[in-house]
């Protein structure tokens, strides 16, 4: 079975979150904040802004995913202040 195939089946039960919640990207394995979707793709935005991407296969976050998502964005910011 393709690695593709393997990610649509992961994905065939679970529900795609609202705009606005955050996702995980089975392909770049990481997660972002879901700002829309087009054409069976959806566009991501990182927690700490930035560029968007695109993604095919997305899921809801767990909420593991989410705690360590925010952290990372805290500690990130928290390097910076000095």
């Amino acid at each position: 079975m393709a690695t593709t195939e393997r990610a649509q089946e992961a994905t065939a039960g679970s529900d795609v979150p609202e705009v606005g919640r955050l996702a995980y990207d089975l392909s770049a394995k990481k997660v972002g904040v879901l700002m829309g979707e087009w054409a069976g793709r959806y566009m991501l935005r990182p927690l700490e802004g930035g560029r968007e991407w695109d993604a095919v296969n997305v899921r809801p976050v767990t909420a593991r995913e989410e705690l360590s998502a925010r952290l990372a964005v805290k500690n990130s910011g928290d390097r910076w202040r000095k």
